[in-house]
């Protein structure tokens, strides 16, 4: 743990993080940048989930042969709730970062049992856990999945529950869908740094010729999810 703790201090200059007792090398505790982070070994593989491999398979073809092929997993997890948990998040992803750069053998990371990248991407997106809005790591902590519904096109998140407690699902007429996941993606950041803070029928947009009204509400494609169901003027 002392190597993961050195580890953090040099992707990240200037960041508090220590042992709990740097005596005790062998606790699964570290403290970083003023979060308990604890990780713990575990001489098993994680629990197959196909869902969680078929979603990382979009952008790492490598990932079922990735999860076949692990024979052990570390939960890392942080101390305590928070009403706005964005500092966990960047604080876990430091020590996740860490862990990668300083334990031989780590191959990938599922974060809140939805969200799977491999470790190289990791190991770089992760230097920013500290950056300030809008450039934080934000896709290594939810994904993005398109959509299209008839004459409907959009994307859903997935993870970003963990986050707001919420997903977001667009839905337009665009034909642009790069457009539409730039959108998702701005809204999902902006909410992760601010919190749920858009009311039910409220608007946003980058200007007034484009106001997206978000609506609280259920998923009616996807299991009956908790969402801010966004939707371009027209749709």
């Amino acid at each position: 743990m002392r190597a993961v703790v050195e580890a953090i201090r040099v992707r990240h200059p200037g960041t508090a993080v220590s042992l709990p007792d740097d005596r005790d090398t062998a606790s699964p505790m570290i403290l970083c940048a003023g979060e308990i982070v604890v990780a713990m070994s575990m001489p098993a593989p994680i629990p197959g989930d196909d869902g969680v491999v078929g979603m990382a398979s979009a952008t790492w073809p490598q990932a079922r042969a990735t999860f076949e092929s692990h024979r052990a997993h570390l939960i890392v997890s942080v101390l305590g709730k928070t009403p706005h948990p964005l500092p966990q998040a960047r604080a876990m992803t430091a020590v996740i970062g860490g862990l990668i750069a300083a334990v031989p053998g780590c191959i990938g990371v599922v974060w809140a049992g939805r969200v799977a990248n491999p470790a190289d991407r990791w190991l770089e997106m992760s230097r920013a856990a500290f950056a300030s809005y809008p450039d934080f790591p934000f896709m290594l902590w939810i994904g993005i999945r398109p959509f299209r519904d008839q004459s409907t096109i959009g994307a859903v998140t997935y993870g970003l529950s963990s986050l707001i407690g919420r997903e977001i699902e667009f839905e337009g007429q665009s034909t642009d869908l790069r457009s539409v996941i730039n959108k998702v993606a701005g809204l999902a950041a902006y909410l992760i740094d601010r919190g749920s803070v858009i009311p039910d029928g409220n608007t946003f947009g980058g200007d007034d010729t484009e106001r997206i009204t978000v609506h609280h509400t259920t998923s009616r494609r996807f299991a009956n999810t908790p969402i801010l169901l966004a939707m371009l003027p027209g749709a």
